[in-house]
């Protein structure tokens, strides 16, 4: 099996790979002051928001927020996997790709056999639905539930038989089969040893991911037992939140707007029905980063939630997400079926055309105002009061915009006021605030490090690295909270390559928890901010903060819990120093 690429490789091909080459030759770019812009290649927009920096060699949209590296670009324009994209990017800088010797390729050689995997599981599911003695019965049920023989196969519907071993028969025949099948989530390990297969009688739903890949199961039972749906496990592939049933389906179709579902059935019979776009999530919440791969797709998007107290707070759960993403031109509704109706049950009922009428959805502002009016008395100042308490930090969520002065003025005029006297309770800390007056301004109360200050280190080590050699020394943030280890690997990573570029830091912690939180700090947005500053006197200031920060925690905490008998005098002479919380020492 080949081995890893060696990241020292990786750094060392970026620094010889200019972006701007890279994606203007599959997406035309245009100068635009210091960096260079294009209509976005993952969503549908008449203005440029897609930026290039040359500089970070980073690429970031401001319409629909992907963001990344010419590995990534590659990897999402082109479908390519990891490996491949560094390979494409080899080739045009004329290198070979090195391997380091025993371990797996990174990212994509252990999940590209995962991937494979579960493509002979999906095979071996769909001959069970033809052939086994049992079939009949799953049959009958799809038929039962008005599914055509046609629509299975576009999804590739199948069956797991009853049993504990079909599938340990059919594909588990080493020890190496069965570990392979237990990391796809195949399989369940027995606590006094071996394994059974996780998925039996069942009607199987293979579910895709947005390039196509298999990367895990649903499975549906045909009576009432219990649980009705199972999913798949969390593997290295497969991850809920982030997963669409049918949106795999959709791929090339550039639906109008997409419908989303609870219940895999629920997006099947609106297919069946002739209803494109359906899509359903796989037994959680619908995540921001859901709602961000298909705002990719569609600028409208309409929950369709059974009209349950259930439906109902997922809605407001949806809406809650949904808030911070709707930049201008992104649209949310909502359609509430009645209580004892789902979408599988209501669209056999009525037809596939209450799906499309206009009348029958809720904008998601309409919903927003009818709901914090629910149980307020706006004939009272004092419900008008809490009417407007209720709204700010909702209207805070959104981002500046059309849509959100729209609101303000709505819940002013329902509050009895003007726009100006709500604006003032939505306001944040400005983005023009530079790093340092913020981490003078907020103050530490959670007994852990100040994030934003964390984050505004962070961002100005992004936008330049070599302010990584004013810190010499990182060994006293090692010993603390995870914030603070993570800024010392940073620190000591980038004191260690004095040229390496913000593309190289996120390559770097690419399928770590820190990639998508180094992504966001990377935003192209702030550049134009951070330059502006005399960035080594702001990085200096806000490391310094960071260290009295750390100190007054760190004393706090020897404080804690000591009686006045037990203080040294120095300690005594803290507290007469440190101006009161509102909290107290033991006496």
């Amino acid at each position: 099996m080949p081995g890893r690429i060696p990241q020292s490789f990786i750094e060392d091909l970026l620094a010889r790979t200019d972006i701007v080459d890279v994606i203007d030759g599959l997406v035309p770019l245009r100068k635009a002051g210091k960096n260079w812009q294009a209509l976005c290649p993952f969503h549908d927009e008449k203005s440029p928001s897609f930026t290039v920096s040359q500089d970070k060699q980073f690429y970031h949209c401001f319409g629909c927020g992907v963001n990344g590296t010419a590995i990534s670009f590659l990897m999402e324009y082109s479908n390519m996997g990891f490996v491949e994209a560094v390979e494409s990017l080899a080739a045009r800088a004329g290198l070979d790709v090195p391997r380091e010797g025993g371990g797996p390729v990174r990212s994509e050689a252990g999940l590209g056999e995962i991937h494979e995997l579960l493509e002979l599981v999906i095979e071996y599911y769909r001959r069970q639905l033809k052939e086994h003695p049992q079939a009949a019965r799953a049959v009958e049920y799809l038929r039962s539930r008005g599914l055509t023989g046609d629509l299975a196969a576009r999804f590739e519907i199948g069956y797991a038989p009853p049993g504990w071993d079909n599938l340990i028969t059919a594909l588990g025949r080493s020890d190496a089969a069965l570990q392979r099948l237990l990391k796809a989530g195949m399989l369940i390990q027995r606590e006094g040893g071996g394994y059974y297969d996780r998925f039996r009688d069942r009607i199987m739903y293979p579910i895709r991911d947005h390039r196509g890949r298999a990367v895990g199961f649903g499975g549906r039972v045909m009576d009432e037992s219990t649980p009705k749906y199972l999913n798949s496990p969390e593997t290295p592939v497969f991850h809920k939140g982030r997963e669409l049933y049918g949106l795999h389906q959709l791929r090339g179709a550039n639906p109008a707007r997409l419908i989303v579902v609870e219940g895999y059935m629920d997006a099947l019979a609106l297919a069946q029905f002739g209803i494109t776009g359906a899509v359903a999530t796989l037994g959680t919440a619908a995540t921001r980063e859901h709602l961000e791969r298909m705002f990719r797709i569609t600028p409208r998007i309409i929950f369709c939630f059974d009209g349950d107290d259930a439906g109902t707070r997922a809605g407001w759960r949806a809406l809650e997400t949904a808030l911070p993403l709707l930049r201008d031109g992104r649209q949310v509704y909502f359609l509430f079926l009645p209580e004892d109706e789902d979408p599988d049950t209501h669209v056999r009922r009525h037809g596939p055309g209450t799906f499309e009428e206009e009348g029958r959805l809720v904008p998601l502002s309409d919903h927003l105002i009818n709901t914090l009016k629910e149980g307020v008395d706006l004939n009272t100042r004092e419900g008008r009061a809490r009417f407007v308490d209720r709204a700010a930090p909702h209207l805070g969520a959104l981002p500046t915009g059309a849509l959100r002065q729209l609101l303000i003025q709505d819940i002013a005029r329902l509050a009895g006021t003007g726009p100006e006297q709500i604006d003032p309770l939505l306001r944040r800390p400005k983005s023009r605030a530079t790093p340092r007056r913020q981490a003078q301004r907020r103050g530490t109360q959670t007994g852990r490090p100040n994030p934003v200050l964390l984050g505004s280190i962070i961002r100005m080590l992004l936008f330049r690295p070599a302010l990584a050699q004013l810190v010499p020394e990182t060994g006293s943030f090692r010993t603390g909270a995870p914030g603070e280890v993570f800024l010392a690997e940073l620190l000591d990573f980038v004191h260690s390559r004095p040229n390496i570029s913000c593309a190289g830091i996120v390559e770097n912690w690419r399928d770590s928890p820190f990639e998508s939180r180094l992504r966001e700090l990377s935003s192209i947005r702030d550049d134009a901010e951070l330059e502006g500053l005399d960035l080594e006197r702001e990085f200096a200031d806000a490391m310094a903060a960071l260290h009295e920060q750390k100190s007054r925690l760190e004393r706090r905490s020897q404080l804690q819990g000591k009686g006045l008998k037990d203080l040294s005098e120095d300690e005594r002479q803290q507290l007469r120093n440190r101006k009161p919380r509102g909290g107290s020492i033991r006496k």
